[in-house]
This record gives C-alpha cells, structure tokens and sequence, in this order.
C-alpha cells in the first residue's frame, strides 16, 4: 500500500469543510483500486469562524484526517508549504477547499503519474465568473512576469497539482520567507503534465483574494524570479541623466547664440515633476528588493503551529 497525501490550505472555509471531504471520497473505489491509501491534511490558516471545529468533526470520523492550525494567519504560501512539509505520503496532491479544483480529476492526474510525470498540473481555459477587471490584470500579469522572468508561469495555472514525493522534497528544500509556489512549481524543473479545464466557480462562502491582494502578490511573483525591475530602474537612470546633460547643452547654446534668457519655468517644473517621480519609482523598485531581503535574513519562521494532530 503506498500514501496519497491531500494538502487542502483553508482559511474561514467552515462552509467547504465537509463538501470538500465527500467529494473527495467519491474517489474511494479509486483509491482502493490502486491500493493508495489517502492523508487528508487541512492547513487552518488563522481562521476566525468555525474551520477547525469542523475538521475535527470529520477527524472524529475518519483517523485519515489530519489538522494544522496556525496560530495566526501566515497567507495561504505558508499554508502551502507546512501542509507539504506535513504530508508522508508517496504522492501529494495540493487543492483548494472551495471546490474549484474538482477532486474528480484525481484519478487521470495519477493515470499521468504512473505514466512517467513528476507533477500533473491544472489550468484553467476560462475565467467565466471572474469580474473582468480581474481577469484582464492577471492575463498582463502573466505575459509581463514571463517576458522578464527565465522561470515559466502558466497562465491560468492553478496551484492545484498531483505530485512525487521527489518532487515535493524539492519544492521544500527552497526554505526561502518569501514563497511564491506558482514559481517555485516552475523552478525546480521535472516533468510536467499540464491539464485544462474549465473554470468552475465557489458555490460556497466567498474569495479571499481581492484585488489588492492579488495585486500585492503579483508584485512578490516578479520580485522573486527576476531582477529585471533593477535593470530597467538602472537605464532609466542612465537615460534622464543623458537627457540633462542635453538640455543643459541646448540651454547653454541658446544663451549664447541668441542671448535668449532662461525662462519657462512651467516646463521646467513638469521636468523636475517627471524626473523626480522616475527617481521614486526606481527607488520603489529598489525598496522591493531590500525588503525581501530584509524579511530573509531576519530568519524567521514561515509559520507558527497552534494546534496539530
């Protein structure tokens, strides 16, 4: 018999607790086909409604249940990563408690496993149910993150994956505060399976991700697997200084040619405006990458444990 571990990261899911769980085993004559036997660790994230209580109604139940709570929240990458360093068993999958990642995809994603892949990834063709404010920044998001990054992000991947335990072990041998999985997936290498489907909207309780937070966690993804923001901060630097030194050219040649005194102080104002929002914009990009850094070498934990079983 080998183990198929179920990591299942939730915060404030009280409502998808149990759904998730009998939907899950519906996969019961697939996994005694195939002799796994399933692991099903949901990773509480500091939820502040009834998640815990319900996982441990159905740990009462089933001894395959398993429970890591935070004592705080740590956002969902630090729930990816205890929930994987919890797992023992021969395969991980990595899902979503809301029901958007269909459990019923299991048994094909192990078809693929079986077939010589490291990790069966999903991703979504559509995002039918998405306000299209959203869907339009994730789509630039994703072609401007892969025109400066080496490391692919898929499109519309999901961070729901069937994966070796070989594959995991590597995931966490990147301990690294700052975790963006969906690069992390990528960096490590291996064979890949990609699966499509559609997009299948929460029918219970509501996202966590809001725009800003979306946007804060697009701005970790690019920090973490390029450097190119400092490249372009850098030919900014070099073109604005260039470009003084051509108006101060001109502005020299004008007052001795034509005698024409300094003037136009609006436009030296728009000038000064312009150059100095580009300095604060490359200082930005910079104050990015020292608080990475600042936050890595503090050394602290990427999680705390409040309760485990």
């Amino acid at each position: 018999m080998q183990t198929i571990s179920i990591v299942v990261p939730c915060y404030n899911e009280e409502e998808n607790v149990r759904d998730f769980y009998d939907e899950l085993m519906k996969n019961e004559p697939f996994f005694a086909e195939n002799e796994l036997v399933p692991e099903i660790i949901y990773v509480d994230d500091g939820s502040s409604d009834g998640t815990v209580a319900e996982v441990k109604k159905l740990a009462a139940k089933d001894g395959h249940v398993h429970l890591i709570s935070f004592s705080r929240n740590f956002g969902k990458e630090a729930g990816i990563f205890a929930g994987l360093s919890r797992s023992t068993g021969d395969y991980v999958a990595l899902m979503d408690a809301d029901l958007q990642d269909p459990p019923a995809l299991l048994p094909e994603m192990f078809g693929y496993i079986r077939d010589g892949y490291d990790s069966v990834a999903t991703r979504r063709v559509s995002r039918k149910g998405e306000p299209p404010i959203r869907s339009f920044f994730a789509r630039q998001f994703y072609k401007l993150i892969n025109r400066m990054s080496k490391t692919e992000i898929v499109d519309g991947a999901r961070d729901y994956r069937l994966m070796t335990r070989q594959f995991v072990d590597s995931v966490l041998s990147m301990g690294e505060y700052n975790r963006f999985t969906k690069g992390i997936f990528s960096w490590v290498g291996f064979e890949t399976k990609w699966l499509e489907y559609e997009n299948i909207e929460r029918t219970k309780g509501e996202t966590k991700w809001s725009f800003w937070k979306l946007f804060i966690y697009a701005i970790d993804g690019i920090v973490a697997f390029t450097t190119a923001p400092l490249a372009i901060a850098s030919f900014l630097g070099v073109l604005f200084c260039v470009l003084a030194f051509v108006l101060i050219v001109v502005t020299i040649i004008r007052k001795l040619v034509f005698g024409d005194p300094t003037s136009g102080w609006p436009s030296l104002v728009c000038i000064i405006s312009l150059v100095s929002g580009v300095q604060l914009f490359c200082i930005g990009i910079i104050g990015q990458y020292m608080s990475k850094t600042y936050m890595e070498v503090k050394n602290r934990p990427i999680y705390l444990v409040k309760e485990e079983f």
